[in-house]
């Protein structure tokens, strides 16, 4: 079952504004199923999970282009073929004006970006393919529960087979994550990574404290922090920074740990069922963490960069999500609650005051039915409201 992806406008676009096009994004996140879905059918198709291709197209950079001289053609999982940087360079420039004759997808980032730079700056469109976001899939989930679209994330191997959730999952991080891991740098203690994993997830919408990381793995300083940027490169993790402007020292200036999809944090905190983590501990940093990360995927999904935030004073005053959108500041509250009320508006109000003009009116997304006015000009939306009228303010 193909499930149409809201990548394809932008899509469209770059491949008429360029002759190459690269969809990255994590690793069975859709990138080959939406460009054999979307252009397979007028496009050749190359994957370098093959090894005869990869070392034909390494061994023999120009006789392999050859094969393509009129049709599109799919170069699925680029990465693994460096050589064939350079041979796509001249082919373009021996012809600037035929766009999207290449479409490729490759999911590491720091390799494949490093290439890109080096041999097609501004030759190719580069756009993100993240998992679903919610609204991809909202006809099957309609009547889903918000914890049950937490539980099941964003993939869509889970997303379309959702008993086979665990089992794909343990698969995943072992021979998705880890092998990008190791390619990227050799881990020798593959138990301690997995523990570092899963103190990271426990710590799942929290501040990213290296020294506690530290401290709980017997690691370094260092060493958490390189650990930290290669599964964000592997995007297993996003990083949220905080808001500067013109704040200066009233800031706590530690980015907030996010995983990019829901389903692998709570697999891997040991979450024991839908219902368990939405009324457990954690279940408020869960929504949060799916809220902002929703937005990420929508973002990136309309061919936008996710220019997000969150805000804390030294005081402890904090807002969960500022959305910096075309010029305008979007403060947003996160809340696991199905009553809003004026103590929820603290930090939309404490914020909308420093901010000044740019700012728009706050909104607290929590789990109401309906729209609801409050006081000082904000409102409460419920989260399916709210992704709504996000994709509105993005047209």
């Amino acid at each position: 079952m193909y499930i149409q992806r809201k990548l394809k406008t932008a899509a469209e676009k770059a491949r008429r504004g360029f002759p190459a096009v690269l969809i990255t994004g994590p690793r069975q996140s859709g990138k080959t199923t939406f460009l054999q879905a979307e252009y397979g059918s007028e496009s050749h198709y190359v994957s370098f999970d093959d090894p005869l291709q990869r070392a034909f197209a390494a061994e023999d950079p120009n006789g392999f282009l050859d094969q393509f001289p009129e049709k599109p053609v799919i170069l699925d999982e680029i990465q693994y073929v460096p050589e064939l940087f350079p041979y796509l360079k001249m082919i373009i420039d021996a012809d600037r004006s035929r766009n999207g004759k290449f479409l490729m997808t490759g999911s590491q980032q720091f390799h494949l970006m490093r290439n890109i730079s080096e041999s097609l700056a501004g030759r190719i469109a580069i756009l993100e393919l993240p998992p679903f976001c919610s609204s991809e899939y909202a006809s099957i989930a309609m009547n889903w529960t918000i914890e049950e679209i937490i539980w099941a994330g964003g993939y869509p191997d889970v997303v379309l087979n959702r008993e086979q959730r665990d089992l794909w999952i343990s698969s995943y991080i072992r021979t998705y994550v880890e092998r990008d891991i190791r390619h990227l740098q050799k881990i020798r203690d593959l138990g301690l990574f997995e523990q570092f994993l899963g103190l990271l997830a426990a710590r799942n919408g929290s501040t990213l404290n290296l020294s506690d990381l530290s401290r709980a793995t017997g690691l370094s300083v260092p060493g958490c922090k390189q650990w930290l940027h290669l599964l964000e490169a592997a995007y297993v993790v996003y990083l949220l920074p905080p808001f500067y402007n013109h704040f200066g020292k009233r800031l706590v200036k530690a980015p907030k740990i996010l995983f990019w999809d829901s389903s692998i944090a709570s697999y891997l905190s040991r979450q024991p069922s839908p219902q368990g983590m939405w009324h457990g501990a954690m279940g408020g940093a869960f929504f949060e963490s799916w809220v902002i990360m929703d937005v990420c995927k929508r973002l990136l999904s309309h061919g936008l960069r996710p220019d997000l935030y969150y805000w804390r004073s030294r005081d402890g005053l904090e807002l969960d999500l500022i959305i910096v959108l075309q010029g305008r500041i979007f403060p947003v509250e996160i809340k696991q609650t199905a009553t809003p009320g004026i103590k929820h508006m603290q930090g939309l109000n404490r914020f909308r005051k420093i901010a000044g003009h740019n700012c728009e009116p706050g909104t607290l997304v929590c789990t109401v039915d309906a729209v609801q006015a409050m006081p000082d000009g904000n409102k409460a939306m419920g989260w399916r409201t709210f992704g709504k009228w996000l994709e509105s303010e993005m047209a």
